[in-house]
């Protein structure tokens, strides 16, 4: 099926369909995105994206009129990122981004959730060459063959294209980002999910046993309001 397909399968883990926990990191991105750009999407490429990808997964529009609002009020939160690397149980490489207003809480709380869980924080920049930053678009297939969509994509950054009954995922560099963006929008190209993934360049295979052990870590990590995103070499 291909790695496009792997990753769409991937995205629909149990553990993102908690909507208790994907709502207020999806709202928190919005908000983000809003402070930094302005609370207009059509001005502010980042909070079009934030609110594309919150739709998709049915965040009610109260919910993001309310992050955009938050955002420009007097008493908005100051979050800034930062990124966690860690091996878990039986050796898991994992990947953290997190978005934060209380650093000393969050590097805290993210080594707490290894060290109990039969792993360990690394140092910065040990992992991350283990895995491509990339831009992934997922949408409806256009009313053009998939040579001809090819083509129109591949000067703006195009690496690679996927598709099966009628939907599409385009994957490129992550600074690509913005040129595919763009490029869709010139030709009038709808997306359904825009995002930038970090994808592991050597997927390792566990045992369901072994995955069972890593999954306390993993849903210690997804419970915490800070972590916004989490990625691993399982394959």
């Amino acid at each position: 099926m291909g790695r496009a397909f792997e990753y769409r399968k991937a995205a629909k883990m149990k553990r993102w369909g908690n909507m208790s926990r994907v709502f207020p990191k999806l709202a928190k991105a919005i908000e983000m995105a809003a402070k930094a750009g302005g609370g207009d999407p059509d001005m502010n490429p980042a909070l079009r994206t934030a609110i594309l990808n919150a739709k998709a997964q049915n965040l009610p529009k109260a919910n993001i009129d309310a992050a955009i609002k938050r955002a420009s009020g007097k008493d908005a939160t100051n979050y800034a990122d930062v990124n966690f690397e860690g091996k878990g149980p039986h050796g898991v490489l994992v990947f953290v981004e997190c978005a934060t207003d209380n650093n000393t809480r969050t590097v805290a709380n993210i080594k707490m959730y290894f060290n109990k869980n039969g792993g360990q924080v690394v140092p910065t920049g040990s992992l991350e060459f283990m895995f491509d930053r990339k831009a992934i678009f997922e949408f409806a297939m256009p009313d053009m063959d998939l040579e001809e969509l090819e083509l129109e994509l591949i000067d703006s950054g195009l690496e690679e294209l996927e598709e099966e009954d009628g939907v599409v995922i385009a994957f490129a560099n992550y600074t690509d980002f913005g040129n595919m963006s763009s490029k869709f929008e010139e030709l009038g190209i709808e997306l359904t999910k825009a995002e930038l993934k970090r994808i592991p360049n050597n997927p390792q295979e566990f045992t369901e046993e072994e995955q069972a052990d890593m999954e306390k870590l993993f849903d210690k990590l997804e419970d915490d309001e800070d972590v916004q995103a989490i990625y691993t070499n399982i394959a």
